[in-house]
Parts: structure tokens; sequence; C-alpha cells
């Protein structure tokens, strides 16, 4: 019997505002397709516009096993935004940020966690004092480039590899002027351009909260499958277990 018919579907939230003619847009629900059969999963993705994401957000994202913060920056709404992130960092629902969704998780913990209140995103707030995401040196847009990862980090164990090849399409990154507020945090930089530049990120003591500034799921328009979002999808699928237990057993206390 096929696995599919057994088990219900699981959900994952896209948060972005959602473009057709934004090639990230197209290619995420393809990728997260792509990884859910290696997992003979049912796993479904849901757009969830970042203008929604106000009151209560944790009401709102309830139903969902895991958080994907997608590319195309600026979003609609940033604090909601920023919210969704911090609800996904809080509750160690599994996460992933490509593109504009990784310079948002830095944003977010910079906020949040090291108390950096006035750090921003240049792109938009130009006279931030503190302009933790800024213009690149030399945008990424439609370009490639090697990533090295460090050795002892998740997303280089993932990848089974000390380097890789990604795809871009950005022209803002983090601010490398800022990295060392970081030092000592559960926030870490998993991997550097050939320049030492940051480019991937991943939060310890959390199953799986990872940003690139790169985006992984272009590889879905070539039909292949990606070790990011197939551990993602593999974390979500865990995620929706978990719960089903809690619940399972929540009811069964209920029930004596």
């Amino acid at each position: 019997m096929n696995k599919n018919t057994t088990f219900s579907t699981i959900k994952v939230a896209l948060i972005g505002d959602y473009n057709p003619l934004v090639t990230a847009h197209v290619a995420v629900p393809k990728a997260i397709e792509i990884a859910s059969r290696a997992n003979d999963r049912n796993v479904e993705a849901v757009w969830v516009e970042t203008a929604s994401l106000s009151g209560n957000i944790s009401h709102l994202l309830a139903e969902y096993s895991g958080i994907w913060c997608v590319p195309g920056s600026p979003y609609k709404n940033m604090d909601g935004t920023l919210s969704a992130i911090q609800y996904a960092r809080e509750n160690k629902i599994p996460f992933l940020g490509t593109c504009g969704g990784y310079q948002h998780a830095i944003l977010e913990y910079a906020r949040q966690v090291l108390g950096f209140v006035e750090a921003d995103n240049v792109e938009v707030n130009p006279d931030t004092s503190m302009p933790l995401i800024a213009p690149l040196s030399c945008a990424l847009v439609e370009a490639s480039g090697d990533i090295f990862f460090s050795p002892e980090s998740q997303v280089g164990q993932l990848y089974g590899t000390k380097q890789a090849v990604e795809k871009y399409h950005c022209s803002y990154g983090f601010n490398v002027e800022y990295v060392s507020i970081f030092e000592g945090s559960d926030l870490s930089i998993a991997g550097v351009d050939f320049q030492g530049n940051p480019r991937a990120i991943e939060l310890k003591n959390h199953p799986f909260f990872i940003g690139t500034a790169y985006q992984p799921e272009r590889s879905a328009l070539s039909d292949e499958r990606h070790p990011l979002i197939t551990a993602l999808i593999e974390a979500i699928v865990a995620e929706s277990a978990n719960v089903s237990d809690l619940e399972s057993s929540d009811w069964q206390s209920l029930s004596k």
C-alpha cells in the first residue's frame, strides 16, 4: 500500500507575497513536491501572504508543521514576516529561509535575541543606524558561486561535502561588519563564499532552523532533489508525527 493513502496531508507555510513572475516562487512548491516524493508523504505547500500576519499569528500558523520564508523581499508586511520567523524559532518549528527569508532570519535574531532593536534592512530603511542587511558589494543576480561549509555545521553534514555550487538572485545580504555581534550566540555561520562572506546560517538547539543567501529551490527547475530541502521535509514529517503523538496522548488522558 502506498503510504500516501495511509497518512494525512502535512502542511508547510510559505511565508511570502506570491508572484508568478518570480522564479523562486515557481520553484519552491516544486522543490517541496520533489522532496516529499522521496519521503513518500503528502506535504502541501500553502502560501501565507505577509499581509495576513497580524494579530494572533500563533493561531494562524498552528496548523503548519513547517515554515519556509521565501524570497521576494521587501515583503508587504515586514513585521509580520519577522513574527512568523520568531514563532518558528521559539516553538522549534522546522524553518528554512532562502534569500530574503535568510536576511530576515538574521534580522529577527539580532532584534529579538541579541537586543539590537535598531538593526534593520537598508532596502526598507536606507537611513538605519545599524544596516545589518545591506547592499552586496557585487550583486548576485542570476549568479552562481561556490559555498564552503563549516565542517561541524548541520548544513555541511546535510550536504555531505565541504563545498557546493549554488545559485543566487539577490542584491542585499548579511553585512560583514556585524558578523561579530553573533559570536557566542546560538546563531552561527554555516557557509561562506570564497571571500569569506556569510552565505548560510543555522541555529543551535533547534531541530531545523537554516537560512541561505542562495536559492536551493532552483534545483527543482531541473527536477533535482536538494539535500537541504529533503532534510527540511524530513524534519517537517518528524514534527507532524510528534504533534500527532502529543494529541493522541492528550486525548487518551481526557478519555480516561
